[in-house]
């Protein structure tokens, strides 16, 4: 499955239009692989940092799967038009991460 974030592939011609697809993923921001970051941890910034960004790299990475997921129940081979949005929710530690894109058939340019 190809995925870019540009409207076109270069050497491929889309030759149909599947449709809009989009993958969605939430977790805490104090999580990281199921595991709560201690109380004590969360004032060492860079323990606190580092499993923020870990715990943000599963969430974008469960999102994208999601996605690519979609585009396979519409018989896609590529999604081109990505956008990422991250998001908190308000007044909690929870980030969502939302990943749409436009589903479609490829084909080489010949």
């Amino acid at each position: 499955m190809i995925l870019t974030t540009t409207n076109s592939i270069e050497g491929f011609k889309i030759s149909e239009y599947k449709g809009i697809v989009t993958g969605i993923s939430y977790n805490t921001s104090y999580t990281y692989k199921g595991t709560n970051v201690s109380f004590k941890d969360m004032f060492s910034m860079k323990k606190y940092y580092k499993a923020s960004e870990e715990g943000l790299q599963n969430i974008k990475e469960e999102a994208f799967q999601k996605l690519k997921d979609n585009a396979i129940v519409l018989n896609a081979n590529a999604i081109v038009g990505i956008s990422v949005e991250i998001e908190p929710l308000s007044n909690s530690s929870t980030l969502i991460v939302s990943v749409t894109g436009t589903a479609v058939s490829v084909v080489k340019d010949e």
